[in-house]
């Protein structure tokens, strides 16, 4: 069973790329060029793998977050807004605070992850006091996040002699530290792998994770068996909502050094899709997330080298998506008539 979990993914990861190599060919390309190019611009030098490891670090937090609420039955949509705002609490821990670099770094993240379990926990607020549906109030909470933030980019916050909606530079003692020399991978990257890790223990290990993993299955069993429900929603959301502002953090510490309009390359969205690739577990999200990463990448390579318009990238995505999505539905089928 265990082996089925990972040999179906590939599959549909392969049949993806087939039906994708169709489409290429529809529009006037050659497939294997255009692979060949997306494999050269992830992998073809020490740059394009520090940038692929770039992008995957930001999968696996957004991954992990909508992972984290789905284990407990919610659908935690908002994750571009919890990624703003935790990129905006650690952009201003990492600008006016001072500290050596062993306390600043780590400040920084705390602060990260406080700012987007805030913006979580008021979407499980909301569900537990209001019954509002989390997908509609974190949806809307992105709006609301996003405009916030560059509200605060083009006032309070904004550099003084800048000519984009952004603020100053974070303080050198607030960056991450580089794993390879001259390019943008970080430590963020092992955090992330530490995030995966702990996140398959949580699970599988603790008792507060078995009591979500209840209520995700069935939230009037739950109940019947003593557990607190709206507790379990509000930690839940607030623990997904934290975990999506680290991915902010990661981007403000480790790329941009700076919060800006734009932040976010719709990386709240890519969560779902990693999660659900990922089928919401810990392994399974890092690899979906390296696969993401390569497509986010190496699709920047064939829009720069290739004539392909890069809404081809998202059209493979999608087909990834749909593959796993379908065999996914299938298993559970499969299992009830069981």
């Amino acid at each position: 069973m265990k082996l089925e979990k990972v040999v179906k993914p590939i599959i549909s990861i392969v049949l993806a790329l087939l039906l994708g190599a169709v489409v290429i060919r529809l529009v006037g390309e050659d497939p294997l060029e255009i692979y060949y190019a997306m494999f050269n611009g992830a992998f073809g030098s020490k740059n394009a793998i520090a940038g692929t490891l770039v992008k995957t670090t930001t999968m696996i937090f957004v991954g992990l977050s909508y992972g984290f609420a789905y284990k407990c039955g919610l659908v935690n949509i908002g994750i571009d807004g919890q990624l703003y705002i935790g990129a905006l609490f650690s952009a201003v821990v990492g600008i006016y605070v001072s500290l050596p670099m062993i306390i600043h770094i780590p400040l920084c993240l705390a602060a990260g992850f406080l700012g987007g379990a805030l913006w979580g926990g008021l979407a499980g607020w909301l569900k537990t006091r209001f019954h509002a549906s989390e997908m509609i109030t974190t949806v809307m909470l992105n709006y609301v996040a996003t405009y916030i933030s560059s509200f605060l980019c083009n006032g309070i916050l904004e550099e003084e002699k800048g000519t984009y909606p952004q603020s100053e530079s974070v303080l050198d003692s607030a960056i991450l530290p580089t794993l390879i020399p001259h390019t943008q991978l970080t430590i963020g990257f092992l955090l992330a792998i530490v995030a995966c890790v702990i996140y398959a223990i949580y699970w599988k290990r603790t008792a507060c994770g078995f009591r979500m993993t209840v209520v995700g299955e069935s939230g009037m069993v739950a109940q019947y068996a003593g557990i607190q429900v709206p507790r379990m929603t509000m930690l839940a959301m607030a623990v997904s909502g934290g975990i999506g502002g680290l991915a902010g953090t990661m981007e403000v510490l480790g790329v941009q050094h700076k919060i800006m309009e734009g932040l976010s390359a719709g990386y709240g969205f890519d969560g779902i899709a990693v999660s659900l690739v990922g089928n919401n577990s810990g392994p399974g999200i890092f690899i979906s997330s390296f696969l993401f990463g390569v497509l986010r990448y190496g699709g920047n390579a064939i829009q720069m080298f290739t004539k392909l318009p890069i809404a081809v990238i998202y059209i493979l995505q999608a087909l990834v998506i749909v593959f796993t999505v379908t065999e996914f539905r299938r298993r559970k089928r499969r299992r009830k008539d069981r």
